[in-house]
């Protein structure tokens, strides 16, 4: 064994392990006969840095990686990256604007020139940056959704489903984004209450001056968009008002009072204006009453010319104006505070626009089916399954995907819009949809001889899809198993097995990989979806830069190691629930490292008997076989956490293994005394212990646990801790008796020593130690053992009480000390406090016992356990009593 510093340094081994791992290939997967276990990234953006949620997600995703490979699969976590359509469009944009350029003044093909570079440049930094985590990804295998296979993938799915009659192209409302100038979904809106103002505005009558109709508004900046004000029909108050002109306040515009069973009469004054283009609710109006739409608004929130004199102004200055200058015009009947939801693009922030446009849409209803059906089926498990319900709502509630965006970078909409004449007669452009230009060409040439027309142009649709429109295809696209789906890795990688993401995509990405993976491959793109909880602080806010509670991952890292930061991140992380992260976490995930670094040196220090021959002591044998049988029980929980994905209870599991059993009893039972050394054999069993627990830990730490690993043995370059194999359950020796005497044993220990110090006895002097038990070989077994952790001079078998002595009831066993100067009152005043205790307790366990409500819905083992608890205590109560019965005769 090699002589390690005193100190735990992780910058000197870290960087050094991982690219050693990474030369040697360790991380390269390619097909073989070994069983694949593949995961796929969920693609971080291109414009992104790692965080607190990235530190979670990949750390998880490391330890199933790494564990699976030790368990013999040829595991495969494929990485990459997304191109971010709206918010690399925005870093691009941003940059250029530093330099005086506009994307419009460039044009797309000169944009995109720059959007490609600043990918390049930095697009992969996030990926970088996980290597610093220990990331074991295949990075030969790294993927980008632009690349060129990837690409070509969405065209083709682009191209099938339209022809599948799936994609369209319709006239909606859409949600729009003014700062990204483009559409955003459903789901990338965020709702949030906001404190605003109510405002009361006077509709004069047309036809009587000087009265009007007092309608309350939040939105005064689009009365110029107004083309009707709305009743409830049932309403008294304004029946005989329908019909009658109003004049939109501050203008000569006349519009009529209808009609209509929508309006809510207790909000605000029972009238409502109605801006077809800038209102869902109004829009469905104006169609009922076929009125006509107007829109006050450019793409960017500013007014148009529709606004007259506030033409120009953003959308909330022109609202300051307007309502200033109604009030100066006495058109302002009042203001009243109102709170009301308010969309956010989830990217930008900026408060989400109704807007009528024409957009591309993905009929989801015949995808939805089959997706939801292997979700409840179990075919695909969500863990923890509460999520389930959630998913199964989306599925059964879903619309239609808006698929179009209005951007420059991104896959290109692969359609083509044909001007044409027939006769001199201009017609309706008609659309072509081709995976290429040429395809496109014709399909043009074919349609213009059949329509007998004169081609006036053709011009592919300026927008982009969706950024999810490529992301929902990944598990399929990162193997080429749209294109090519009898490829070796295909049939090989997929379907993948486990996903692990946020709860809040499951929508988003999730449910529609799933939808694509039953669409283009007949099989669900994984089995398992574990969802990872928020990254919180200790006052519950979602961790972020904006509100400066978020540790930057990588100064943790290098302040801590990258060990520390994944069992701080891991030590309350149970799936599906929110971390409520602490640097206290870390600073544990550090004194677990250097316990584990110290006991390592220990172990060194303790050295090997010069001879051969010297068999090992008792204690070591005893040892060295409860040890092993722990190693061996804790392997079987391991692997039933690890099904479940209890990850943070799996490493609960094996920092209480290496804490509690290694360090502080093994190493203590083995410890010889001072100025000897422990015999060969336990010198020798005890190496090939500790490298069964630097195996079960590997995944968890795994550059601290290579860096020992080399240490106990010199080793040949591939033979890395990485890649040694696990040994399974089924395989591994059991030895129930042993584990049942030591628990007893420690408990014992545990009692005496607890005993000394209450009666101030101390450690230092060796006292005899007086037994009355049904399990004299027990004793007789472990009484070396007994006697050095309880620093006992010997051991004896009693009937009953010694005089002079001092009891304390253990299960079964009354364990009998000599007496400090105590009188009997007092030792009976003790007793009689224990025996309370003890009695309640049983009265407690009992209750439960009783509690039909109880046995029917716990499991056996709890029962079980319970049941246990219940005869210790019986049996307690009745050693306690004879004890007490005894010092009232003496």
């Amino acid at each position: 064994m090699i002589e390690l510093s005193k100190t735990l340094d992780p910058a000197q081994y870290e960087a050094k392990w991982y690219e050693h791992w990474r030369s040697q290939g360790f991380f390269r997967s390619k097909p073989d006969a070994r069983p694949p276990y593949t995961i796929v990234i969920p693609p971080p953006n291109v414009t992104g840095i790692l965080h607190m949620g990235h530190m979670l997600n990949n750390t998880i995703q490391d330890v199933l990686i790494r564990r699976k490979r030790m368990e013999g699969y040829n595991a495969c976590w494929v990485p990459g990256t997304d191109h971010a359509s709206i918010a690399t469009e925005a870093k691009v944009v941003a940059m250029l604007a530093e330099q005086g350029i506009r994307k419009e003044d460039i044009g797309r093909e000169a944009f995109l020139e720059h959007a490609w570079a600043w990918k390049e440049k930095y697009g992969s930094i996030i990926l970088q940056q996980l290597e610093k985590l220990g990331a074991s990804c295949d990075w030969e295998r790294t993927r980008f959704t632009m690349e060129e296979d990837l690409s070509r993938s969405v065209l083709h799915v682009f191209v099938d489903l339209y022809k599948k009659g799936l994609i369209y192209r319709g006239y909606r409302m859409v949600n729009w984004d003014p700062q990204a100038r483009t559409t955003v979904s459903d789901e990338e809106v965020v709702c949030q209450e906001v404190n605003g103002l109510l405002y009361y505005l006077r509709y004069p009558y047309a036809d009587a001056p000087g009265q009007y109709l007092v309608v309350a508004t939040t939105r005064p900046e689009t009365i110029f968009a107004d083309v009707a004000v709305a009743v409830n029909p049932a309403d008294a108050r304004y029946q005989a008002l329908i019909g009658r002109q109003v004049r939109i306040p501050g203008t000569d515009r006349t519009i009529p009072v209808i009609a209509d069973a929508h309006v809510d009469p207790e909000f605000g004054t029972g009238c409502l204006k109605i801006t077809p283009a800038h209102s869902v609710a109004d829009y469905e109006i104006g169609q009922r009453h076929g009125l006509e739409i107007l829109n006050v608004l450019q793409p960017d929130g500013r007014l148009n010319e529709l606004g007259g004199a506030y033409a120009g102004l953003d959308r909330f200055n022109a609202r300051k104006k307007v309502v200033a200058d109604l009030k100066a015009q006495g058109l302002m009947e009042q203001e009243k505070p109102y709170q009301n939801k308010v969309g956010t693009s989830e990217r930008t922030g900026a408060v989400i626009e109704p807007r009528l446009t024409h957009q591309w849409f993905l009929d989801m209803r015949q995808l939805a089916g089959p997706a939801l059906q292997v979700v409840e089926q179990g075919q695909v498990k969500l863990i923890p399954d509460r999520f389930l319900n959630t998913y199964r709502h989306w599925m059964e509630n879903i619309r239609d995907w808006n698929i179009s965006r209005q951007l420059w970078w991104g896959h290109r909409i692969p359609a083509w819009y044909l001007s044409y004449s027939v006769k001199g007669q201009p017609q309706e452009p008609h659309i072509l949809v081709a995976e290429t230009e040429a395809d496109a060409r014709a399909q043009a040439d074919a349609y213009l001889a059949q329509q007998q027309g004169v081609e006036l142009g053709l011009e592919q649709d300026p927008d982009v899809l969706d950024t999810w429109f490529s992301s929902w295809l990944w598990p399929l696209s990162v193997f080429n198993g749209i294109l090519d789906p009898k490829n070796k890795d295909f049939r090989y990688y997929y379907p993948t097995n486990d996903l692990v993401t946020a709860p809040e995509i499951l929508f988003f990405w999730v449910a529609r990989m799933i939808m694509a993976g039953q669409e283009y491959a007949g099989q669900v793109p994984f089995r398992n979806v574990y969802l990872t909880g928020i990254v919180r602080d200790k006052q519950r806010r979602k961790m972020s830069k904006s509100l400066g509670n978020s540790p930057d991952p990588l100064d943790l890292i290098a302040q801590y190691g990258a060990d520390s930061v994944r069992v701080g991140m891991l030590l309350s992380a149970p799936a599906g629930n929110d971390l409520l992260f602490d640097i206290s976490y870390v600073e544990q995930g550090r004194n677990f490292g250097n316990k584990i670094w110290n006991s390592y040196r220990l172990l060194v220090g303790l050295g090997e008997s010069q001879d051969p021959n010297r068999p090992a002591s008792v204690v070591e044998e005893q040892a060295i076989r409860w040890l092993q049988a722990r190693i061996s029980e804790v392997s079987r929980e391991l692997d039933h956490l690890f099904g479940q994905f209890r990850l943070s209870e799996a490493l609960m599991a094996v920092y209480k293994l290496v804490w509690d059993d290694f360090c502080a009893w093994y190493l203590e039972m083995i410890k010889p005394a001072a100025g000897d050394r422990i015999s060969a054999r336990a010198y020798h069993d005890t190496r090939i212990l500790f490298e069964d627990l630097l195996k079960l830990l590997h995944p968890f730490m795994p550059f601290l646990t290579e860096e020992l690993w080399q240490a106990v043995h010199t080793r040949k370059p591939k033979d890395c801790l990485m890649v040694a194999q696990l040994r399974m359950p089924a395989a591994l020796p059991t030895d129930p008796d042993t584990l049942a005497e030591m628990a007893e044993i420690q408990t014992l220990i545990t009692e005496l020593r607890a005993m000394r110090q209450q009666l101030g006895l101390g450690m230092k002097e060796p006292l005899p130690l007086a037994v009355h038990t049904d399990a004299p070989t027990l004793f007789a077994q472990y009484a070396e053992l007994l006697k050095r952790f309880g620093s006992l001079s010997e051991i004896g078998q009693v009937a009953s009480q010694p005089y002079g002595t001092v009891a304390r009831v253990v299960r079964a066993h009354t364990l009998y000390l000599p007496a400090p100067q105590q009188d009997a009152q007092a030792q009976r005043t003790q007793l009689e406090a224990e025996i309370a205790y003890t009695e309640g307790f049983l009265d407690s366990v009992q209750k439960k016992l009783a509690n039909e409500r109880f046995v029917a819905n716990a499991k056996p083992e709890i029962i079980e356990k319970e049941r246990q608890k219940q005869a210790d205590a019986e049996a307690k109560l009745t050693a306690l009593r004879q004890q007490l019965a005894g010092l009232l005769q003496a």
